[in-house]
């Protein structure tokens, strides 16, 4: 079982901004943040809900970035919609618009959006509608 996952970002100011406007639709916010005297070199941010960050943007000192997929649960498909049209607004780039994936399975509705480095990032509800 994953506790929680952390990426990497090339301007973690913008990162951070891109996944506090994003993130919301799905009731997530910063929980913790951590800065780099606590961490030897790099600054945080954890995302979660009630008291709980599983999602961590940090910043990167080499440039170097994750390249990952995150897929995010919604407890329905205007979850998804929202998710979508708040990443697109704080920045991100289209990916694949909101919709059923039935190659996946008849009820997997998702939207995926870039980030500010090129991750993927998804909204997915399992739910029929």
């Amino acid at each position: 079982m994953i506790d929680h996952l952390g990426i990497t970002a090339r301007d973690f100011a913008a990162s951070r901004l891109f996944y506090e406007r994003a993130l919301a639709p799905l009731g997530m916010e910063v929980i913790m943040t951590v800065g780099k005297d606590e961490t030897g070199g790099y600054e945080g941010a954890g995302f979660g809900a009630r008291g709980k960050p599983c999602f961590w943007v940090q910043s990167v000192p080499n440039g170097q970035v994750s390249g990952v997929h995150v897929a995010f649960a919604a407890s329905d498909r205007a979850a998804v919609d929202a998710f979508y049209e708040a990443a697109l607004t704080a920045g991100g780039r289209d990916n694949g618009a909101p919709g059923l994936r039935p190659h996946y399975h008849p009820n997997y509705y998702g939207a995926f959006v870039l980030d500010p480095d090129g991750n993927n990032i998804e909204a997915v509800c399992h739910r029929p509608a």
